[in-house]
């Protein structure tokens, strides 16, 4: 566990950076800002702030780079943009239009399931059933995703009462809109994209391991595309304005706590860990949001959320052991490898 205490804690700061981001634009959001613009703002921020920072960062163990790593850097983002963000995007809010928030939410959960099947299949992650480290990543996040349904899904009584009256103790799945199944079939292929893009990251980090020069490029090239995006949707200038002070403030915010360090903290655990441990903080993520919820909003507390929290603890703690496994069976090899040259050396010194 000692090599993933910095990962873990990394990851958890990542989740509360993104909470904290998804509160606020969401309020900026709601008051009239275009998401295009909120996008391009945030990302070219953040590309002014990465680009001496990151080389800076990677001054001693910076790999060179060639036109031909520019070029493929280039490419690379842009695919991953317009595959795996604007597709993403487009099946996500689709989903949305003919099932309901709720069955989104829900489905969203599905993201480790799918990060852990592609991660075998492209042989980011092994899996062995004999192996006791692969059954414990795998049965963990399958009892994470179980977690995460129960938390979306199942309300329960409260616990402890907040501002917000109860309703149901069952969230329904569909909405009035009968196409729900549809809706869900997009969902789903949302989350297949955002699954995607992880495995996509792992292999530009494989060949380009310096991480914040990676992030830097990622924004550099999310905030042009956002901007040929806004000049062909956004035609009214005062859409452009960053007045009233709370949409300069969230631009801000978004710059240094979104795109540098949440996704600059999770770009580097992803490198360090893989992105089976990365996307098993998704669920996490909903027990942080119950938390700010409860002591911040005013949220009622229910039994769903304790149910929900408790599974996905258990599954995500396995998908820890067998990741600490993996690494020291990994320790062990080098170490067995080592040994005979000592051997060797020792022999010739004789």
């Amino acid at each position: 566990m000692g090599k993933l205490t910095l990962p873990f804690v990394g990851m958890i700061m990542a989740e509360l950076a993104q909470v904290g981001l998804i509160i606020l634009s969401k309020q900026v959001m709601a008051k009239g800002m275009s998401s295009f613009i909120f996008i391009f703002y945030s990302n070219s921020l953040a590309s002014l702030i990465l680009l001496p920072s990151s080389f800076f960062i990677h001054r001693f163990n910076r790999p060179p780079i060639t036109f031909s790593t520019i070029i493929g850097c280039f490419f690379l983002g842009l695919l991953g943009q317009i595959v795996f963000s604007f597709m993403a995007q487009a099946f996500g809010y689709a989903g949305i239009n003919y099932s309901s928030a709720t069955l989104s939410t829900a489905m969203l959960n599905l993201v480790p399931g799918f990060t852990f099947v592609l991660a075998v299949l492209f042989r980011l992650e092994q899996f062995d059933w004999k192996n006791s480290s692969s059954v414990a990543k795998s049965l963990g996040t399958i009892v994470s995703i179980a977690g995460a349904f129960i938390a979306t899904l199942y309300k329960g009584p409260a616990i402890l009462m907040g501002l917000s009256p109860a309703n149901s103790s069952l969230q329904p799945l569909s909405s009035q809109d009968p196409n729900w199944i549809l809706g869900g079939l997009f969902l789903a292929l949302d989350c297949v994209m955002a699954s995607a893009f992880l495995i996509v990251q792992a292999y530009v980090l494989k060949k380009y391991p310096a991480e914040f020069i990676v992030v830097f490029f990622y924004c550099f090239f999310v905030a042009i595309q956002s901007a040929v995006t806004c000049l062909v949707v956004e035609r009214d200038i005062d859409a452009w304005s960053l007045e009233p002070m709370q949409r300069l403030l969230t631009v801000l915010y978004s710059a240094v706590f979104g795109s540098v360090f949440q996704v600059g903290v999770a770009t580097w655990c992803l490198h360090q860990t893989g992105p089976v441990f990365v996307c098993m903080f998704k669920p996490v993520g909903i027990i942080i949001s119950v938390v700010i919820g409860v002591v911040f909003l005013g949220d009622a507390f229910y039994l769903g959320s304790l149910v929900g929290a408790t599974v996905i603890v258990v599954g995500f703690y396995s998908v820890l052991w067998g990741k600490a496994r993996d690494i020291e069976q990994v320790s062990l090899e080098s170490r067995g490898k080592q040994t005979p040259l000592l051997k060797e050396n020792n022999i010739e010194e004789i």
